[in-house]
């Protein structure tokens, strides 16, 4: 995939016929291109918008997206943000733009779709064992050159699994062994001696070439500084064995990676130490939340929150819904639930109220629970609220609010809508 062909596939993204595919945009809109209804301006209040629809904030996407630039630059660090977070290649673009060294992913599928939209750079944080999709791969490292894809390892099995499937093609597929977090953390080498028989077992095929190490220290069981900074010490001590042992040797770089949303500030000081090895070292970190942020469970564990002198990520999302029933004094329904909002780590948060065009605080109202179309609301004592109102919904975890929606406003602050990002999961 070039990159002219990436930018044209992001081009024809605008050339995408309105329809019945993407809820919440004014029906009236139908038939329109997404380019001719974003060349409008529509507001989001005013302008035939249905409830439910979810927007992000044009600021605040392009806030977050200026920090961790920034962030990172000041570290030192490398960045492949996890695009498993959003899946939209407009946001991979502009992550990109914005300093990233290319994109994490977690699936083959995500790979096709970066690919398919230019992505020059893919760091696969996950064991790929898949014959059809390994071949595929390959074929993608023969037609483009510029092409880089690194992913983990963590067994011999694994490698035995891949060697057979590659065997007869021609770039050998970069690899690093993934270190477990743990006993009982997800995937990933448990001790250092299976880590240097994964490592033997990589030399031993001609169809997979070793680059360094990673992990996720978001998988540290009863995680806190001193442990997540302890594995971390032990993800760069097995890089420097592995250098030591003579197993980079040739490589114009070597890989060290990890870093989740939660604990990139302990990867910024660990990194930081990573001693001269027999090759730059690529000191990559991976954090993906960070783009829309959140209402919950990223507003508690942002590592901002120790470090604020370095700044502060803001929430873009905010999902709108309109209040259908008022049954009693103590109880309101919204037209949103499960299928619009993200529920897996905290319940959506009321924020706002909208009535004749004035916003107030959702004083009083709290959500409760959610059914598939509907949202339980808890409204206290003098709680001001009435069927047709809109509430604005604060959501925890940005990978379940994006999966929910196909074509996302992006809208400015007093809601006029100046672009659209589609997703593809």
């Amino acid at each position: 995939m070039s990159l002219d062909t990436g930018t044209e596939a992001l081009a024809r993204l605008a050339e995408e016929r309105v329809d019945h595919r993407f809820k919440g945009l004014p029906p009236d809109a139908e038939g329109l291109t997404v380019g001719e209804l974003a060349a409008q301006r529509r507001n989001l209040f005013s302008d035939g918008f249905a409830t439910p629809v979810l927007a992000l904030s044009a600021e605040r996407l392009e806030h977050n997206l200026a920090l961790m630039e920034s962030y990172t630059e000041r570290h030192g660090l490398a960045f492949a943000p996890h695009g498993k977070t959003s899946m939209a290649p407009q946001l991979f673009h502009r992550q990109t733009g914005r300093g990233a060294w290319g994109i994490t992913l977690a699936l083959p599928h995500q790979v096709r779709v970066a690919r398919a939209f230019g992505t020059r750079r893919v760091f696969l944080a996950n064991e790929l064992v898949d014959a059809p999709a390994l071949r595929w791969i390959a074929a993608e490292l023969e037609r483009d050159a510029g092409f880089r894809f690194v992913c983990y390892v963590d067994s011999v099995r694994g490698v035995e699994l891949m060697d057979a499937a590659l065997r007869g093609t021609g770039r050998p597929v970069d690899v690093v062994v993934e270190l477990a977090a743990g006993d009982g953390a997800r995937t990933g080498v448990r001790t250092e001696a299976e880590c240097a028989a994964v490592a033997d077992a990589v030399a031993g095929t001609e169809t997979l070439r070793l680059v360094g190490v990673a992990g996720y220290e978001g998988e540290v069981p009863r995680a806190d500084p001193d442990l997540v900074h302890a594995y971390l010490r032990r993800l760069v001590a097995l890089a420097v064995d592995f250098d030591k042992a003579g197993r980079f040797a040739g490589l114009a770089e070597i890989v060290v990676s990890a870093g989740g949303s939660a604990w990139f500030d302990a990867v910024a000081d660990v990194f930081a130490g990573i001693p001269e090895l027999s090759a730059p070292v690529l000191k990559l970190l991976r954090s993906g939340a960070y783009v829309s942020h959140d209402d919950g469970r990223y507003r508690d564990v942002t590592p901002f929150n120790r470090v604020p002198e370095e700044g502060a990520l803001e929430p873009a999302f905010r999902l709108w819904a309109q209040i259908v029933s008022r049954p009693s004094p103590e109880q309101a329904f919204a037209n949103a639930g499960k299928r619009d909002a993200a529920y897996d780590l905290d319940l959506p948060v009321a924020q706002v109220i909208r009535r004749a065009g004035t916003e107030r605080p959702a004083t009083g109202v709290e959500v409760t629970g959610l059914s598939d179309q509907h949202a339980w609301l808890r409204t206290g004592p003098g709680a001001d609220l009435e069927v047709g109102d809109w509430v604005g919904l604060g959501l925890s975890h940005p990978c379940t609010s994006f999966d929910k929606w196909q074509l996302i406003p992006v809208a400015e602050a007093d809601g006029t809508v100046v672009d659209y990002i589609r997703t593809f999961f």
